[in-house]
């Protein structure tokens, strides 16, 4: 806006560089292609939205005045600018439209993303790449808001998410295990946990926070092992939740502190459980299946990102 609110035209703006540039009002304005009265008026529209004349008109050919010639390079600098956002802009939106965009957990970005997103690249030229990594819950919510075309998370198929409820087309890419686990005892007993399902209550538990889709899961199943006598006989004690968090990551690091116990992806301690940093902490009827899930936009995506998906769709666990 200029001088009392006024808009300001960007044609006024070639106008004056047409003017600037012959001198002569006929000659600009049919280069312009438009009639010298509605030229004139653009002219003189400028200036009244500078607020200063920009042109000698006595003088023949019309010459810019001081205002005028200060006027012209910084014209021409916004003009330049102004198309180079333009072309920067398309660009962008079309590498936006051609790349693949994906959301995961935070433990299968770290876990199972990379080594399977090598496979795919391996067949495939995928092009530019964005992942997001965050919770469950984020991870859905940027498929729902159409920000991601892939959510990459684990899933149990007796714990439905908001893209199973919505019907989101789904693949199963590989198996999982949540066990639980705790540090291992100092007296240094072989396979021996310092927590332990069955021990005296209350026995210490390290949880997933509501926004994490593991422990959506893991609360459901407790919620079924309790109704299971066989699994009941095998815990008397009672749970209690003594730290919480979205990442597994972070739980690991709790449960190698000797904090509780943890239901962890085996994936992500599998070499702790090897050195035996991690040890189990209950019976295998504890252990918690899970799948490793991929979910895609409903409609029909760019070309990678369909190739992608009927790639991965011949190779699904």
């Amino acid at each position: 806006m200029g001088p009392g609110n006024r808009p300001l035209d960007l044609e006024w703006l070639e106008d004056f560089l047409a003017l600037a540039e012959s001198g002569n009002f006929s000659r600009a304005a049919e280069a312009r292609a438009i009639a010298q009265p509605a030229f004139s008026r653009h002219i003189r529209a400028l200036e009244e939205w500078v607020g200063v004349d920009l042109f000698d008109r006595s003088a023949h050919p019309a010459a810019l005045t001081a205002a005028g010639q200060r006027f012209l390079p910084l014209l021409e600098a916004v003009l330049a600018n102004l198309e180079a956002a333009r072309i920067k802009a398309r660009a962008a939106h079309d590498q936006a439209a051609a790349s693949l965009r994906f959301a995961a957990t935070h433990v299968l970005s770290l876990t199972f993303f990379p080594p399977w997103l090598a496979d795919m690249e391996s067949q495939l030229r995928l092009g530019p790449i964005q992942t997001m990594s965050d919770s469950s819950r984020a991870c859905e919510e940027l498929m729902l808001q159409r920000r991601v075309q892939f959510v990459l998370c684990h899933g149990h198929a007796a714990v439905p998410g908001r893209l199973d409820e919505a019907r989101y087309p789904m693949l199963r890419l590989g198996r999982d295990v949540l066990r639980p686990v705790s540090a291992p005892h100092p007296d240094g007993t072989l396979g021996r946990a310092l927590h332990a399902i069955g021990l005296p209550p209350p026995v210490p538990m390290l949880a997933y926070s509501e926004a994490s889709g593991l422990g959506r899961i893991v609360r459901a199943q407790l919620r079924a092992f309790a109704q299971q006598p066989g699994v009941r006989t095998a815990a008397p004690g009672e749970l209690e939740e003594v730290f919480t968090a979205h990442h597994a990551v972070l739980l690991k690091t709790m449960a190698l502190e000797g904090r509780g116990i943890a239901w962890l992806p085996e994936s992500l301690i599998a070499q702790e459980l090897q050195r035996g940093a991690l040890v189990a902490a209950g019976p295998e009827a504890w252990n918690i299946p899970v799948e490793i899930r991929l979910y895609r936009q409903h409609a029909e995506m760019a070309a990678v990102a369909e190739s992608l998906w009927q790639l991965a769709a011949r190779r699904q666990d």
